[in-house]
C-alpha cells in the first residue's frame, strides 16, 4: 500500500502519537504536514529528520486550533508553504485537566471543547472541498477510549471525545457516496506526554515511585497491563488510509489492551 502523491495533516504531531503517526504514514510515501508546540530547534529536527528519512515533503505549520480563525490561519499557512490542501486528515491534538466538576475551571472546559471538538470541525469543514475535487479522501480522528466510556474527573475531555466520534458519524454519512472516509481511533493508555504527566500526578499524589505509579495506572484499567505505542496507533491509522479499509466509515477502533471489553 502506497500512499505517494497523498499530503497528510496531522494536528498535534510533534509529539507522542501524532508523530507516531507522521512517521508510519511519511513511511508510505505521503508528504506531511506537521502540527504542534514545541521548542523550534526540536521541531525543525523533526520535520528535516521526516523528510530525509522517508524521502518526502514535510513542513511544519505552527496555528492556535482554539478557534475558527487559527484553524482558517493553518490552512492559509499550507498554501504560502505550497500545499493546496490535505488528502488525509489526522486530528489528534488534544490537552487534558483533571478535576471534578464543581472545581473545574471553566475557561479550561471551553479551551478543552475548543481544541478537541470544536478543531476538528472546522478543520474537516476545511479539508472537505479539496477532497471532494480530487475523489479522494480519508479523515481519521484520534478519539480515546473515553469517547467511549467515562472516568471521574474528567469531564471536559471525556464530552470532547464523545462529540468527536459522534462527529465522525455525521461525517461518514454526507461522504458515504464519495470515495472519502471517517473514521475514529480509540486509544486506551498510550505512553505519550499527556499520559506522562498524569502518571506524575499520580505519584506525587500517592506517595509512589514513578514505575509504581505506572503500574497503578494501568492495573485499574488496561488489562493487558501495557502501554499501547504511538506507531501502533500509526500503523491503524495507515490500514485506514488504504484501498483496502475503503468500505470502512463511521467506525470506532479501539487500541486499549481490552480496557472497553470489560
Amino acid at each position: 500500500m502506497s500512499l505517494t502523491g497523498k499530503t497528510a495533516l496531522i494536528t498535534g504531531s510533534t509529539s507522542g502519537i501524532g508523530f507516531g503517526v507522521a512517521q508510519c504514514l511519511a513511511e508510505k510515501g505521503a508528504n506531511i504536514v506537521l502540527n504542534g508546540f514545541g521548542d523550534a530547534d526540536e521541531i525543525e529536527k523533526m520535520r528535516s529528520a521526516i523528510a530525509n528519512d522517508y524521502g518526502v515533503n514535510c513542513i511544519y505549520v505552527a496555528a492556535d486550533l482554539s478557534s475558527e480563525e487559527g484553524v482558517k490561519a493553518l490552512f492559509d499557512d499550507m498554501k504560502v508553504q505550497g500545499v493546496n490542501g490535505a488528502d488525509i486528515i489526522v486530528n489528534n491534538a488534544g490537552i487534558q485537566h483533571v478535576s471534578p466538576i464543581e472545581d473545574f475551571p471553566s475557561e479550561k472546559w471551553q479551551l478543552i471543547q475548543d481544541l478537541m471538538l470544536s478543531a476538528p470541525f472546522y478543520i474537516i469543514k476545511c479539508a472537505l472541498p479539496f477532497m471532494r475535487k480530487n475523489g479522494w479522501g480519508r479523515i481519521i480522528n484520534i478519539a480515546s477510549v473515553h469517547g467511549k466510556v467515562a472516568s471521574v474527573n474528567k469531564s471536559a475531555y471525556v464530552a470532547a471525545k464523545h462529540g468527536l466520534i459522534g462527529l465522525g458519524k455525521v461525517v461518514a454519512l454526507e461522504t458515504a457516496k464519495e470515495n472519502i472516509t471517517c473514521n475514529s481511533i480509540c486509544p486506551g493508555w498510550v505512553l505519550t506526554p499527556l499520559v506522562e504527566k498524569q502518571v506524575d500526578l499520580r505519584a506525587e499524589q500517592d506517595g509512589l515511585s514513578w514505575d509504581e505509579a505506572k503500574m497503578s495506572l494501568l492495573s485499574e484499567k488496561q488489562p493487558s497491563v501495557e502501554f499501547a505505542k504511538p506507531e501502533q496507533i500509526g500503523a491503524l491509522v495507515s490500514f485506514l488510509c488504504s484501498d483496502d479499509a475503503a468500505q470502512i466509515t463511521g467506525s470506532e477502533l479501539t487500541i486499549d489492551g481490552g480496557w472497553t471489553v470489560q
